[in-house]
């Protein structure tokens, strides 16, 4: 029972710091009319923040990977509570900018601590269980974040959405600093062996089929609102309700993604690909019908979300002995994914039509079970 309560502290640690990241989105309109820039300036707030975990975020992993684990986690979270209390009274966009990015530099390391603590605290067959409650911390931050965060800023004011995710931060800090038992570090392994699993073809193999297949994932999410307004029609209350159920239906998605990887990680693994797939074409062809749609998203919440699990023991599967180094591999290349795929979705978006965005989707599934075929066949199949 304690290992649970431990894992949800963790995971509402991991909740907060993703809040952090995404909630701002919805709190947009606000920052661009209080410091008078840009909605393309305003969006930097996000992509520099995710820049910045995915070009750091390994090497700031190996800096603190010799550090006890409650410590390194509670000081993470304490920056980020300084970083939003600052971020409420920032005088001007730069400095607001500056003090966003400043966290962004350790959030990989909560990340990678965070599925590694959590794992010891379970037997060695309920990892991936441990991991699927940590993840679940993250799904809630970046689904919810962003209406829990823009219903504060509209009812109330920017500071107070700041302020909001502050009070998380410190709610998550103290609970962790209470009631988590120390995690010191009792066989620290060397930078070198940690960097040596870089060597391993199967480890890029799986990072090109992990980055893909997020690509595949947010390609489509990514335009979620828009498609749902411009193909089904919904009103922006309804599509705020929509995101709702899509983010409580991925958390449950979440949870069984972990139930199964504990008892079938090879056919979960394979297969997660083609229900991606065939959940985008039922997008694409349910997409203009009302009520069918508001099921659809229901079910696409649930397979979607539970990709991230899925993806990240994928990875991790090939980098067993470094275990935080190869989480914040996972942390760095699933934000590579996130921006390739966005990217790319909006050059869908713009060339071809709102309809069209899940073509992108279906391109980079393809081209992920592409890297899974010739990595299976080369090098075979592990689970960790």
């Amino acid at each position: 029972m304690r290992a649970y309560m431990y894992s949800a502290i963790i995971a509402f640690g991991l909740f907060s710091i993703v809040n952090t990241e995404f909630g701002v989105i919805g709190t947009f309109i606000q920052i661009s009319e209080k410091y008078q820039i840009s909605a393309s300036q305003t969006g930097m707030l996000v992509s520099l923040f995710a820049l910045t975990i995915a070009i750091f975020g390994p090497f700031m992993t190996l800096l603190f990977s010799g550090f006890n684990k409650k410590r390194i986690m509670a000081s993470v979270l304490a920056l980020f509570a300084i970083a939003n209390l600052l971020s409420a009274v920032a005088p001007n966009f730069s400095v607001l900018l500056i003090v966003r990015i400043l966290p962004a530099f350790l959030h990989p390391v909560y990340f990678s601590l965070a599925f590694v603590a959590a794992a010891s605290f379970f037997p060695s067959g309920q990892k991936s269980k441990a991991t699927a409650y940590v993840f679940t911390g993250g799904t809630v931050g970046m689904v919810l974040g962003v209406p829990f965060t823009s219903f504060i800023a509209d009812q109330f004011s920017l500071e107070a959405s700041f302020l909001f995710s502050a009070a998380l931060n410190l709610i998550a800090l103290i609970s962790l600093l209470i009631s988590v038992p120390s995690m010191p570090v009792t066989a620290k392994l060397s930078y070198k062996k940690q960097l040596g699993v870089l060597a391993k073809p199967q480890l890029w193999l799986n990072i090109a089929t992990v980055c893909l297949t997020i690509s595949a994932m947010f390609a489509v999410f990514s335009y979620f609102a828009e498609y749902l307004g411009q193909i089904t029609k919904m009103s922006g209350k309804l599509i705020s309700t929509m995101l709702i159920l899509f983010g409580a239906s991925g958390v449950l998605g979440n949870l069984q993604a972990g139930r199964l990887l504990s008892k079938h990680v090879v056919k979960t693994t394979v297969l997660y690909p083609a229900v991606l797939a065939l959940t985008y074409l039922i997008v694409f062809w349910g997409g203009a019908y009302f009520i069918p749609m508001m099921i659809i998203v229901i079910v696409w919440g649930f397979i979607h979300t539970g990709g991230f699990i899925i993806n990240q023991n994928w990875l991790a599967s090939e980098a067993s002995e470094a275990p935080e180094f190869a989480n914040s591999l996972f942390v760095s290349f699933s934000n590579l994914g996130i921006a390739i795929g966005t990217a790319s979705g909006g050059q869908f978006l713009l060339h071809m039509g709102t309809h069209q965005i899940i073509w992108g989707g279906l391109m980079f599934l393809a081209l992920a079970v592409i890297g899974m075929v010739a990595k299976i066949k080369w090098y075979g199949i592990r689970s960790v």
